[in-house]
Formats: C-alpha cells, sequence, structure tokens
C-alpha cells in the first residue's frame, strides 16, 4: 500500500475540526486515505444506490445505522445530508473528528459544505500521487520522465500493470463525461471533447479563449463555463500570473495545465514513451509534470503556500513562482536531459529583475544534481 503524504495534515485536522472534507478528483485516493488514516471509522458510500436513498428519504434512520465516527463517501450525492451533519456535530462541538466527508464535485461540495457546516470543517484537497509517494510505494513503476508524463500518477495505474491507454480511454468516458453532465448541461458533446482535447495540446500556454472558440466553433463565453467545470471536477487548472497588484493579477491570461499529465497524453495520441521523447509537446508535458508535482506539495502539506508564473511584456519569464513565507522562490522548468549554462538564461535575467528571490532553481530532465549551483534533475527536485 502506498503511504499518501496527507495522512499527516489529514490526522492532525480531525483533531482540530469535528468534520474533515477531502476533496479531489475521481480515483485519485480519497476514499483509501480515509479509510488508512481512520480505520475505527463507519463507512457509508453514497454513491451506493440503497445507501442513497436511506440518506435522502430518512436521514435519522440512516444515522441510527451509520454512528459516528463515520465517513461518508461522496457527500455531495446527498447534499441536505450536510445540515444534518451539522446537527449532530453542533450537540457535540467539542468533540473532534467525528465525520470524514469526501466527495469530487469541487463546487457543488463547497457549496454544500460551506453552507451547512462553516466553521465546523476542515477542507484538504488530495490530488493524485507525489513523485516521492511512486518512488516509496510503486518500485514497479517506471519513473523516468517519458513514462511519467505518458502513464501518470493515478493510484490505480501506479499499483496495477493497466495499459494507460485503457485505464484513460475509460477513465475519460466514465468520469470526466459524467461529471460534467452533472455540473453542466453540456448538449455539444462533440464540440466539448474538441475543446479537451484542443486544451491537451495547449499545456504550460496562455489560455486564448477567443482564439479556441474559433476552432471548437462555439463562442468564447462557453469556452470560459466549460474551462469552470473542468476545473471544478479536478480535470485542468489554471495557474495565475504573479504581479504585485493584485487586481491587475486576477484579469491577467493564466496558463493552463492538466492535473494529470497522462490524461493529457492519452488525448494527444501518445500511446509509448518513445512517442512523448520525440512529440513537439514534450517540453510542455514536461512543465506540467514538474508543475502539477509542486500543487500536489502544496496540498498535500496544506501549507498555504501559492504558486504563479511570471511574464513580462518585454519577454522576461519564470515558469513558476513558489509564494511561502519566507519569499519568492522561482524555478524554471528545462526539459533537456542534460544541464547547461543556457537553461539559466531567463532565471537569471528574472533574478536582475527581482534580487529579492530565494532559492532560484533550474530543474531539468537530468537524473541528477549536477556540478554548479541551483539546477536539479527532476528526480532529485520531486523526492526532496
Amino acid at each position: 500500500m502506498i503511504t499518501r503524504e496527507m495522512s499527516k495534515i489529514a490526522k492532525q485536522r480531525t483533531r482540530e475540526f469535528p468534520v474533515l472534507t477531502i476533496t479531489g478528483p475521481r480515483q485519485s485516493g480519497k476514499t483509501t486515505l480515509a479509510k488508512t488514516c481512520f480505520p475505527g471509522y463507519g463507512y457509508a458510500n453514497l454513491e451506493d444506490p440503497e445507501t442513497r436513498e436511506l440518506a435522502e428519504s430518512d436521514y435519522r434512520r440512516f444515522f441510527a445505522m451509520y454512528k459516528a465516527p463515520l465517513i461518508i463517501d461522496e457527500i455531495q450525492r446527498v447534499p441536505k445530508l450536510a445540515s444534518a451533519v451539522q446537527t449532530i456535530v453542533d450537540e457535540r462541538r467539542n468533540v473532534p473528528g467525528q465525520y470524514i466527508l469526501t466527495g469530487s464535485h469541487q463546487p457543488i461540495l463547497k457549496q454544500t459544505v460551506t453552507q451547512s457546516l462553516a466553521g465546523r470543517s476542515a477542507f484538504l484537497e488530495l490530488l493524485p500521487l507525489t513523485f516521492s509517494e511512486i518512488a516509496h510505494g510503486a518500485s514497479r513503476m517506471k519513473t523516468d520522465p517519458d513514462s511519467l508524463i505518458l502513464r501518470g500518477t493515478m493510484p490505480e495505474l501506479a499499483i496495477s500493470g493497466m495499459e494507460s491507454t485503457v485505464y484513460y480511454r475509460n477513465y475519460l468516458n466514465s468520469y470526466v463525461e459524467r461529471d460534467v453532465r452533472l455540473i453542466a448541461n453540456i448538449r455539444n458533446t462533440t464540440a466539448f471533447n474538441k475543446f479537451i482535447t484542443l486544451l491537451a495540446g495547449r499545456v504550460g500556454q496562455l489560455l486564448n479563449l477567443n482564439t479556441m472558440s474559433c476552432e471548437v466553433g462555439v463562442s468564447h463565453t462557453t469556452l470560459g463555463e466549460w474551462i469552470d467545470v473542468l476545473e471544478a471536477s479536478f480535470i485542468v487548472f489554471r495557474l495565475q500570473p504573479y504581479h504585485r497588484n493584485i487586481g491587475k493579477r486576477l484579469v491577467k491570461t493564466p496558463k493552463i495545465y492538466f492535473t494529470e499529465t497522462g490524461l493529457a497524453s492519452y488525448l494527444l495520441g501518445l500511446r509509448n514513451a518513445e512517442q512523448v521523447a520525440h512529440d513537439p509537446l514534450r517540453g510542455n508535458l514536461f512543465e506540467n509534470l514538474v508543475v502539477s508535482e509542486m500543487m500536489k506539495r502544496i496540498k498535500n502539506a496544506d501549507s498555504g503556500d501559492e504558486l504563479f508564473f511570471f511574464r513580462t511584456s518585454d519577454g522576461i519569464e519564470v515558469d513558476a513562482m513558489l509564494r511561502t513565507a519566507d519569499g519568492f522562490r522561482p524555478i524554471e522548468i528545462k526539459s533537456a536531459m542534460t544541464r547547461s549554462a543556457s537553461l539559466e538564461s531567463g532565471l537569471n535575467r528574472f533574478l536582475a529583475l527581482q534580487p529579492e528571490s530565494i532559492s532560484p532553481t533550474v530543474v531539468y530532465a537530468g537524473r541528477s544534481i549536477p556540478a554548479g549551483k541551483d539546477g536539479i534533475g527532476y528526480r532529485n527536485f520531486l523526492t526532496m
């Protein structure tokens, strides 16, 4: 079994709050995390039709059968259950860790829990496996950059011999389309499928919905709604540009990434690591791999750190800026296998502009830390 890095913070939050809510993509390991961290808890899965019907029709009987401490899976399937949880925890407000709630639909779940359990629930977001989790718990899995990009980091793929093509084809059909239909009524599925494939071809690039609107054949307003749906389902995420003025930061154009590079690779028609190695988008996909890894670390630690990218009108750019309590750490991401001084040129231009930055780093696709400073192979970076 793969030990999840979020385990420590999950246990800590249940000592602080009566309810812990864990969100994240489907099959990212939320249920396994909850059951592993809290083996003494009961378990109710609202995906099960009989359990869901009981919760919907007679919640008092439901809680008579399923007593706290309890894990309730996919709580957004019966939103009114959160109000009943509120009543129960308010009667025993000083008792921490009464309920663990999980769910995959971010806006529905957050709205449900925020309205009923404000101040009573901690929130954690569990993304797929980190490189370190794979390295320590899935030793049979290939961990060269191209294999990681192709196969991705979903727990089931890490512990099984399933072909990634088979996995992501079923994931796309069973979860992506299903979740999309649940959150938004998208009738033009052909255009939507074209849109998500086009997004895969734009990972690591600025999101230009006006241009994509012409290619897909629907309005940029509709595409904006579809992006919201995909982000709410944890399929993609937008990385915002950094600007000292928060107002300007919010209106600047973000970059688009997939939560799982394996799904992006599948949508691009990549079927083996050799194809990845020679694909024109390999650099973008490697950047996606590293950026998503950093997002996982932030979520797993529940640290409050933030991730941005930096770009000026005159071409000074850094792929990622990690904002921590100590300051900003600029990180340049290069898919080259060998480190050279040329990899640092963009970072050096940024440092001339922002000399107060801490621990500037170039992450490249080589395996080890080379001689010299501020350069680190992806393998070392991802297991730090």
